[in-house]
């Protein structure tokens, strides 16, 4: 089974899907008119964000309990506690769900590949304002 590794996202290539507006005034326009952004990455105090076009989840880490293993849910391996945690994901005002991934985000995202990464963004997103206007 051959997928393409996924492809490696700059700063500035998710500064031009995040903040469009702000790329334009740092950058000009767009030259490559490109494919959305699509990733996981780690940020502060063990939080994930993923990142679809415009869209941005952020997982945060659950304390763990147990010791059984975890089944991670983008790259389908089981892992022991020491290599995966459950995050939470807010997704709607009163609705939250519940992801495992492996603490190695890199080698996760290369196992998984694009489909795999597309398959938890579809899980994740859209989603819902948490605040009414």
């Amino acid at each position: 089974m051959s997928d393409t590794p996924p492809k490696r996202h700059s700063a500035r290539d998710v500064l031009r899907e995040l903040f469009p507006e702000s790329y334009r005034e740092l950058f000009g326009e767009d030259p490559q008119g490109g494919a959305p952004t699509l990733g996981l990455y780690p940020v502060a105090d063990g939080r994930l964000a993923l990142v679809h076009g415009e869209q941005l989840a952020e997982f945060t880490p659950l304390e763990p309990r147990g010791r059984n293993a975890l089944h991670c849910d983008l790259c389908h391996y089981t892992r022991s506690r020491s290599e995966a945690a459950v995050y939470r994901v807010v997704v709607a005002a009163r609705r939250t769900r519940y992801v495992t991934l492996c603490l190695g985000t890199e080698g996760c995202q290369r196992r998984a590949g694009s489909r795999g990464l597309e398959n938890l963004a579809d899980r994740i997103f859209p989603i819902e304002p948490v605040y009414a206007d």
